[in-house]
């Protein structure tokens, strides 16, 4: 079915239980956070979705999305060690909040490509992963991402804000 060998499948799977866990986080709570078990599930299967995309080469060898595989652990490890370690000081909370959601808009990246390019069987919507209409969907999730993120820093930031002197 599209084209997708079972281990593919295997991996849309775990990929997109990853992406439904982000996206039910960032609705239910604003933002992903390892210490709840939503961001927990978010966290691993992210992490098995890039692991599991490694051993996908359906345009030859290493790629465009094993980079952004690289890149997705990159960021999310560096959120997780944000959110459990405070290694960037003051700015820790503002990383892994951030970090996040920025690999949620990862995950689309891959998901708009793979089902643009194969669905529907036979006629796909567009022709390929440059196709104009692709990088128009992909720029305006990116601009939803930039969106949900200043909102972000803002309410972090509100969280952080000195209370105010009596008189």
């Amino acid at each position: 079915m599209f084209g997708i060998t079972p281990f593919g499948m295997f991996h849309t799977v775990v990929s997109l239980i990853a992406l439904f866990a982000g996206l039910i986080a960032l609705i239910r709570y604003r933002e992903i956070g390892y210490e709840r078990v939503i961001g927990k599930v978010y966290v691993w299967f992210t992490i098995g979705s890039c692991v599991t995309g490694f051993f996908i080469f359906r345009h030859g060898g290493f790629g465009k999305p094993h980079a952004l595989g690289v890149i997705t652990l990159i960021v999310l490890f560096s959120a997780l060690a944000a959110d459990r370690k405070a290694i960037f000081g003051g700015l820790s909370r503002y990383v892994a909040v951030i970090g996040y959601t920025l690999t949620v808009f990862f995950h689309l990246i891959p998901g708009f490509t793979e089902t643009a390019t194969r669905i529907p069987e036979g006629r796909p919507l567009v022709s390929g992963p440059d196709a104009p209409e692709l990088q128009a969907a992909v720029g305006a999730a990116f601009l939803v991402f930039l969106a949900v993120a200043l909102l972000q820093a803002l309410r972090i930031r509100r969280q952080r804000a000195p209370l105010p002197q009596a008189a």
